[in-house]
């Protein structure tokens, strides 16, 4: 996916620059893949951080369980690509999640952007590795090795689902409170567990 022309014409560039610096850098192979999702996922928590001086004491009537899926790490074998698919389906709906309207919140515009910029990175950079994986695959044994077979695949296809049912919560939730200040208060601080969740399964590929 490439970066959205409306996203970056709308961010400062020399702060796009400075924040992409190190992602781009790590990005120029997928073999460096875990390093590349682990500074991502950390910069954008500490963004996610840095958005909002504090949490509401009078959104705490309002919180909601999400019901994020802990079940993703159980399922995956050490570097197998549906551990990839996850993070790619989780960056694509949290940025999607970010392109709603966020007018009433009070987060820092310029925060936001940044988060939204190092997603589509992200998203782009997987699927650069997705197709390489895909030109690198010489026969039905390979694909079994690198844990694509019949069962690989369920589990992606399970594991995605279950990603786009707890985001669908997260987007109904927004509906339902019409994107109040406290519903993105409670979603800012939903996202920072989902990253952190994610961001410690970067070490899973980094095994061998």
């Amino acid at each position: 996916m490439n970066t959205k022309p409306d996203v970056i014409q709308k961010c400062l560039w020399p702060a796009c620059l400075v924040g992409l610096f190190i992602p781009g850098a790590l990005s120029l192979h997928c073999n460096l893949l875990h390093l590349h999702l682990r500074e991502v996922t950390w910069q954008n928590l500490r963004l996610l951080n840095s958005m909002s001086n504090s949490f509401p004491v009078e959104c705490l009537r309002e919180t909601r369980a999400f019901e994020l899926p802990q079940d993703i790490q159980s399922h995956t074998p050490p570097g197998k690509r549906y551990l990839k698919e996850a993070f790619y389906e989780m960056s694509t709906q949290a940025f999607n999640i970010f392109r709603e309207s966020t007018t009433k919140s009070t987060w820092k515009k310029k925060n936001l952007k940044q988060i939204q910029i190092r997603l589509d990175w992200q998203m782009h950079h997987l699927e650069k590795c997705f197709e390489e994986e895909e030109k690198g695959k010489e026969d039905s044994k390979q694909m079994e090795e690198d844990g694509m077979d019949f069962s690989g695949a369920m589990v992606s296809q399970v594991s995605s689902l279950e990603l786009r049912r707890y985001f669908y919560r997260m987007y109904n939730f927004l509906k339902d409170k019409k994107y109040s200040p406290c519903a993105w208060e409670i979603i800012r601080v939903e996202l920072r567990r989902c990253f952190y969740y994610f961001y410690k399964l970067t070490l899973l590929l980094r095994k061998k």
